[in-house]
């Protein structure tokens, strides 16, 4: 199927062939009848895409300091890798359309297939001809919808969230800044309920569409004269009750305008993209106004359980989620409380995108909204997509699932280009992520079908997905006898890792964990050195605080830090001192979110070697991330980030540097290739890689 992605280095867009779409539990398959372009969001992403690396670098100051911050901390590989798998990636556009359920998932229930339905989500409800999205994210339309503007949903519920939060009554009035896409749907939506709009734009054209369309009771152009008056009197001296500012602009002018012409206690609602840094005096101070946020679509935007998950807020506490307000848009849609036809002022065929977005950057003639439709009777395969010619089998025959950023900055780079290793095929959750991928490492083909990667093709599997899904990949990759890789954790619970080891003791093949650091330079001289011998190690991991919504605090999802992570510096001390951990306990320090990510962890050891896993979430970013000593026989060894070592003894201390940080991601991924090639086994044997997992569940 065909989807419109771009590059966000080069700016180039193209319509091109990808994998049909993923259908995972709690989701729906759809085929796109409409879509509809954001000019604002989407053309300020376009257009940018399109400046040059130093015009791009001035519109995201925030990014160029992550990407120095990057630069100090790991060096100018890892920097290159990271910021060239950003501008050489494929971004999919879009995120509001309207269509028919092809399929539905896991666990949905309200959907059936042939249902008419609306999408909404940056990521999900794609300009592409079939798209994969979560329930929460789709609601139900009529059996004789208008697709076309029921295509309008995310931007329908945009607009309402901000009508909502300025909280009007039937009777009062409101100004509305802005009369672009946004701006003329909340006009709709508050002459509706009974609110007299006043509508403002610099424009005159989006004025007098405004006016002609009876979306406004007054409209003004910004600039004229006496505008202020104008207002006043037109609320009989009173100014108006709400102001929605719904431009997109970096001028200060349209808060401070809000201010002057919004009634004392009134409130001023923040739609568009607009700088908040108002002028305190002579009206925001002396009229004591409200200034207020409108979040996307509404709650539960953002909020993991609730898009990903699909768990609803109960309408008794949360009477309007993002939904729920999609849906209520569509109903006043169907029941014709508000008529949207005339903000599609052009429809583009969706073979012709490209040219509607040229539309939108270049302004080349005035437009509201911009449809893109689809040849629904177009059929569309399920099968894998082949993007490069096939080669004869090789000793190793590698396919990857899951193939995020840690893949492709640390383990697709290092698998070696020998004719005893073959690229086979690449499977991702989305079709844009894959398509990438295997024309860049020149794998085979791209899927959405996991058997598509589990065939007689491939004998060797590197699973990069989230963690909650590593454990089901490993088990079904050692049940079809695959060497597997699959980056840490191995699993998130006891069940998973016995029917792990069962599964790999059956199998035979080669079981591997995403355990880089002990393949460090650094780390194998300090090994050299000590061998066996007991030590006393410390590994201080200042790893920062991580917010509580992310995906790897999900408990389900990401197993929370500790289990996500902490596995890494087990393995590491269980490494130095060549014996397997015996004994485990942990201290965490109390958090208010319940994370418990800032964590003490004395392990013991069979050769009476003892470690201390210091991890910490709580310091400053600026402290190095990690540090290690090591204390045996009289000698004192410190690695400082995977940087620098130092080894004190009698005499003067040693001392090695690199130049650039190394955590021996290459080193790992050779060892491991090299193991299958030499023997057919991991570097890293299956007992210490079981009892590493077994005490790291301890706790």
């Amino acid at each position: 199927m065909n989807q419109l992605t771009q590059k966000l280095g080069s700016g180039e867009m193209l319509i091109q062939e990808i994998p049909y779409p993923q259908l995972g539990k709690g989701m729906i398959i759809v085929k796109n009848h409409f879509s509809i372009i954001s000019a604002g969001t989407e053309g300020s992403t376009v257009s940018a895409a399109r400046k040059s690396l130093i015009g791009k670098a001035k519109e995201r100051p925030q990014q160029v300091k992550q990407v120095l911050d990057v630069l100090r901390k790991q060096g100018p590989i890892q920097t290159y890798r990271a910021v060239m798998k950003k501008l050489d990636a494929y971004s999919p556009l879009g995120y509001s359309c309207a269509g028919e359920v092809m399929e539905v998932g896991e666990d949905v229930t309200e959907f059936e297939v042939g249902d008419l339905v609306a999408c909404a989500g940056a990521g999900y409800a794609n300009h592409a001809e079939i798209i994969s999205v979560p329930k929460n994210l789709c609601v139900k339309l009529s059996e004789n919808a208008n697709l076309k503007n029921a295509a309008y949903n995310t931007l329908g519920a945009i607009s309402l969230q901000g009508v909502r939060q300025a909280d009007l009554r039937l009777g009062e009035t409101c100004a509305v800044i802005g009369l672009g896409l946004l701006g003329q749907i909340a006009c709709l939506l508050l002459r509706s309920s009974g609110v007299n709009v006043i509508g403002i734009d610099i424009s005159e054209s989006s004025v007098y569409t405004a006016i002609s369309n009876n979306a406004v009771d007054l409209g003004l152009k910004r600039d004229i004269a006496g505008i202020e008056d104008r207002i006043l009197n037109y609320t009989k001296g009173i100014g108006v009750d709400a102001v929605v500012i719904a431009a997109a602009t970096s001028s200060l002018d349209p808060i401070n305008f809000a201010g002057a012409i919004a009634r004392k206690k009134g409130k001023v609602v923040v739609l568009g993209a607009v700088p908040t840094g108002f002028d305190r005096d002579p009206f925001w101070y002396r009229k004591e106004l409200e200034l207020k946020m409108a979040c996307s679509y509404g709650p539960g935007r953002y909020d993991l359980n609730y898009e990903e998950k699909g768990i609803d807020y109960p309408a008794a506490y949360v009477r309007w989620t993002e939904k729920r307000n999609m849906e209520a848009f569509q109903h006043l849609l169907d029941t014709n409380r508000i008529n949207i036809d005339y903000l599609t002022t052009h429809e583009f065929l969706f073979d012709d995108a490209p040219k509607a977005f040229d539309l939108v950057v270049n302004k080349s003639e005035p437009y509201i909204g911009i449809a893109l439709k689809y040849d629904v009777s177009k059929k569309h395969s399920q099968e894998k997509l082949v993007v490069n010619k096939s080669v004869a089998q090789a000793k190793i025959n590698v396919s990857f699932i899951g193939a995020g950023s840690y893949a492709q900055g640390n383990l697709l780079p290092n698998i070696p280009v020998t004719d005893k290793v073959r690229r086979i095929g690449v499977m991702t959750n989305t079709g844009t992520t894959s398509k990438r991928v295997a024309e860049k490492f020149k794998f085979q083909f791209c899927a959405s079908k996991e058997t598509d990667v589990l065939d007689d093709k491939t004998n060797t599997l590197f699973i990069a997905t989230r963690h909650d899904s590593h454990a089901e990949y490993v088990i079904k990759g050692l049940q079809n006898n695959k060497h597997i890789f699959v980056e840490k954790p191995l699993c998130l619970n006891e069940e998973e890792l016995d029917i792990i080891k069962d599964a790999q003791s059956i199998s035979g093949t080669a079981l591997m964990v995403g355990f880089n650091r002990r393949f460090s330079p650094l780390s194998t001289i300090v090994k050299s050195k000590y061998g066996s011998a007991p030590m006393s190690m410390i590994y201080r991991v200042n790893a920062g605080s991580i917010p509580a919504d992310t995906w790897i605090q999900d408990m389900e999802i990401g197993g929370g830090r500790i289990i996500g992570e902490a596995c890494h510096f087990i393995d590491y001390l269980t490494f130095l001192n060549g014996s397997l951990p015996t004994k485990v306990s942990a201290q965490a320090l109390p958090d208010p979110n319940g994370l418990n990510d800032t964590v003490n962890i004395l392990i013991q050891f069979e050769n009476g070697s003892t470690g201390v896993i210091a991890y910490y979430a709580n310091g400053s970013k600026e402290l190095p991330k990690e540090y290690i000593e090591v204390f045996c026989m009289g000698s004192t060894a410190i690695i400082s980030d995977f940087k620098e070592l130092k080894i004190y003894g009698k005499g003067k201390a040693t001392s090695k540097k690199l130049f650039n940080q190394n955590k021996g991601q290459k080193e790992m991924v050779e060892a491991f290739m090299n193991g299958i090639l030499d023997k057919g086994i991991a570097p890293i044997p299956m007992n210490e890689i079981y009892a590493v997992k077994v005490h790291h569940l301890k706790f």
